[in-house]
């Protein structure tokens, strides 16, 4: 299989799984609702599927303002466009493959949450913390176009614990390692840049 027909299938690949998540998870429970992962009796509390909706950047970290929500939906896309023409002339110049498939992993994650951004708030009923939403509702979807938020359910609560009584600050407050709620398409995004900076030796050599 060539890189390119690797690129593609890796990119549709992930959003694919991506896609079909958030629509199960929007579509089966409420806001702010979770539930552990489970085996039989062995309840994983580090690892939780809780659902958020994020109308801001990546790992619910938020943008105030219906402008700001527009503003950044427009730098995801020409972002996407941007890497998408830098991956397709690496391609061309036979650059490393890991190269091509970290681009194409970031590619897919930006994809992922743009379509949310772009397409959710017209095919989807608000989500709140009593009901779920519905598709497709008679009334019409709950944000217009480019104005809609991003699924969040992964949540890894490593550490849930609370800081002495004599720690400074935030004594006797509670403390949650890893606290962000997020999503495959912000893995995707992290994934591949980290892995981009960890073997930028090996993938930029000529450089």
């Amino acid at each position: 299989m060539s890189i390119t027909k690797k690129a593609i299938l890796i990119i549709i690949s992930i959003l694919i799984v991506d896609q079909t998540l958030k629509i199960l998870i929007k579509t089966n429970m409420t806001l702010g609702e979770s539930s552990y992962i489970s085996w039989d009796w062995w309840n994983i509390k580090w690892f939780q599927i809780k659902f958020i909706e994020n109308p801001g950047m990546a790992f619910g970290i938020d943008i105030p303002g219906r402008f700001g929500k527009f503003a950044l939906s427009i730098f995801r896309i020409i972002a996407i466009i941007g890497i998408g023409w830098y991956l397709n002339n690496l391609i061309k110049k036979k650059a490393h493959p890991g190269l091509i498939i970290c681009l194409s992993v970031i590619i897919a994650g930006a994809l992922g949450n743009i379509i949310d951004s772009a397409f959710y708030g017209i095919l989807f009923g608000e989500s709140t913390y009593s009901t779920v939403a519905e598709f497709l509702p008679e009334g019409g979807g709950y944000a217009s176009f480019l104005h809609g938020k991003v699924v969040d359910m992964l949540y890894f609560p490593v550490i849930h614990t609370r800081f002495p009584e004599w720690f400074p600050i935030w004594g006797g407050q509670s403390f949650v390692f890893f606290r962000p709620i997020f999503n495959l398409a912000d893995s995707s995004i992290s994934v591949g840049v980290a892995t981009i900076l960890i073997f930028q030796k090996r993938f930029f050599k000529e450089q």
